[in-house]
């Protein structure tokens, strides 16, 4: 899985590892810091393009985020591709968590869901919902979903 910075520098180490590094550099540096991890999706004709981050906060400090985007020719229906965003999420989420328990960094999974069920994506939420929070994650769904909705929105291309 290839990440990179949001200034397209590519991250060379293993995304745990630079998470990591990470957690340590700002802990030194006296910044506390809290963790979103949100997925967002665009379909383009036959492909649908994925673009999970990693965003870092640092409390009263402003942030920066690691982003991971990927392609794929599967056909998806609304739902379903919420649930893969979600599912992605999760899995990166899953892959981290010890290193946020670890370092006693709090987290949140944010889902690009709408609560209103006026929108189409609304018939996902109470799946969504489930899933990171049977998972032990704490959920966000829009509009404080900011790390899918506004952050992975800028850099799903």
């Amino acid at each position: 899985m290839l990440w990179r910075k949001f200034n397209g520098d590519p991250i060379q180490l293993p995304i745990k590892q630079a998470v990591e590094d990470t957690i340590k550099r700002e802990t030194i540096a006296g910044n506390h810091l809290k963790v979103c991890i949100g997925t967002d999706s665009q379909v383009k004709g036959k492909e649908t393009e994925f673009a999970t981050v990693i965003v870092f906060l640092r409390q009263g400090r402003g942030g920066f985020m690691f982003i991971h985007n990927e392609k794929t020719l599967v056909k998806y229906s609304i739902k379903e591709r919420m649930l893969v965003e979600v599912a992605k999420s999760i899995e990166i989420a899953y892959e981290l968590c010890d290193l946020f328990t670890l370092y006693d960094v709090d987290m949140e999974v944010h889902a690009d869901i709408n609560t209103n069920p006026q929108f189409k994506s609304n018939e996902a939420l109470r799946e969504a919902m489930g899933y990171i929070l049977g998972m032990g994650f704490a959920f966000k769904a829009k509009p404080e979903a900011f790390a899918s909705s506004s952050c992975a929105n800028k850099v799903v291309n």
